[in-house]
């Protein structure tokens, strides 16, 4: 297997300004062609820093990634440090000039085209990936067999250059295997009782099939990757052995392919042509980003709504004013009479809703931070639940928590239909 070192240069990721979610993304990429990241660097812009993390690179990988440093501005500085590296120079290359010279006037934004020229300068010894989505190119230097990739550090820019142009370069460059991948999604099995009960199936899988356990809340997700030279036949193993799987825990299980849990009640959803609506407090609208984050969410999702303030929960949802002073507005008979009101207003199959205290501070009612309950309600059937997770900063809670409302209608639907 070969190995891949991964280097993100830029200050602004170090002073923790902006995140890395490029690195994440090419090590996701380059394991489903059967390259390995072994480790991360995240540098300054500096070229002495950038020649040494390279050399250290070196010693490691096969493969080395930069992202970040190739802009037009003076403080970009990894170019030059790798042409220093290859014992290398920087010239024009009237290729890649061409290519922005058109990237430019497709923009009409012609009058600046000097000063992005020098992102037409290129060490001679590179070979030259042009950037479909913005001005600065992806080069590739070779050494002793060793490849290294210099990417600019703007995401969008990133995946298409990895996932157009560089994946399927070092696929054929290297003469790699095929990696394939299903997701079985588990729920109401803790996974080391889960890990007991299909014990004797994990260890007859054939040698080329890799099985991982991956909790997420409280799902678990079998992970079960194939690797070998034939596709197809890939596909069709990992298809058999899931069929082996299934008797096992039949009952438990929410998903066969899907990796996302929004993505799962998609499918569902589709398939039994239901309808749902939410109505939110302190998740802030996270319920609803979810589960519009699938394409053609618009045939489910009649629409959701925040309310936020006690008062719009009385007024719009119908909450009853003396529900609230008996029991407060983080309290089980609120959460229920928001979905109960949210049902009725909208006429949909199924609402969604959620009160609690997402921090950092206490609630109006006292309620401690992390406390929240929330209802299913699927027809004229509703279910109330509380969690409470004060360790929880106030942004992971909101995602947390529509998370586990997903995955508990998902489970609700699962066993209606069983």
């Amino acid at each position: 297997m070969k190995n891949a070192v991964l280097i993100t240069i830029g200050d602004e990721i170090l002073s923790g300004n902006t995140v890395d979610t490029n690195s994440n993304f090419i090590a996701t990429e380059l394991k489903n062609i059967g390259i390995k990241v072994s480790q991360i660097f995240t540098i300054s812009d500096e070229i002495e820093t950038i020649k040494n993390t390279i050399q250290s690179a070196f010693q490691i990988g096969d493969l080395i990634i930069t992202t970040g440093g190739l802009g037009p501005t003076r403080d970009d500085k990894t170019k030059k440090a790798i042409a220093e590296f290859f014992n290398d120079e920087i010239a024009l290359d009237e290729v890649t000039f061409n290519h922005l010279k058109a990237y430019m006037e497709r923009r009409g934004r012609l009058e600046i085209l000097e000063r992005n020229r020098e992102q037409a300068f290129v060490p001679t010894k590179s070979k030259v990936f042009q950037n479909h989505y913005g001005t600065a190119p992806c080069m590739m230097m070779e050494e002793n067999g060793k490849l290294l990739f210099s990417l600019p550090g703007v995401p969008y820019e990133v995946k298409p250059l990895i996932k157009d142009q560089i994946i399927p370069y070092l696929h054929q460059k290297f003469s790699l295997n095929y990696i394939t991948t299903r997701i079985v999604s588990v729920v109401g099995i803790p996974e080391s009782i889960l890990a007991d009960m299909i014990e004797g199936w994990e260890l007859a899988l054939p040698e080329n099939l890799a099985l991982s356990y991956l909790p997420v809340g409280t799902r678990v997700k079998l992970r079960l990757t194939a690797t070998g030279e034939n596709e197809p036949f890939l596909k069709q193993q990992l298809e058999e052995e899931i069929q082996k799987l299934l008797p096992l825990i039949k009952d438990n299980v929410i998903a066969t392919s899907e990796d996302k849990i929004e993505k799962i009640l998609a499918e569902i959803l589709s398939e039994r042509k239901l309808t749902i609506f939410t109505a939110e407090s302190c998740t802030g609208g996270e319920l609803a980003k979810m589960i519009t984050s699938n394409s053609g969410s618009s045939k489910y999702f009649l629409g959701g709504m925040i309310a936020y303030a006690t008062e719009k929960k009385i007024d719009i949802l119908n909450v009853k004013k003396e529900t609230v002073e008996e029991f407060t507005v983080v309290s089980e008979q609120v959460a229920d009479e928001m979905a109960k009101g949210c049902q009725k207003l909208f006429n949909t199959d199924i609402t969604l809703s959620t009160t609690g205290v997402a921090g950092p501070g206490k609630g109006e009612d006292g309620k401690e931070v992390g406390t929240v309950f929330y209802t299913i309600r699927v027809g004229d059937k509703a279910v109330t639940s509380k969690l409470y997770m004060p360790h929880l900063e106030r942004l992971d809670f909101m995602h947390f928590v529509s998370q586990k409302i997903i995955q508990d209608l998902v489970g609700i639907l699962i066993s209606e239909k069983n």
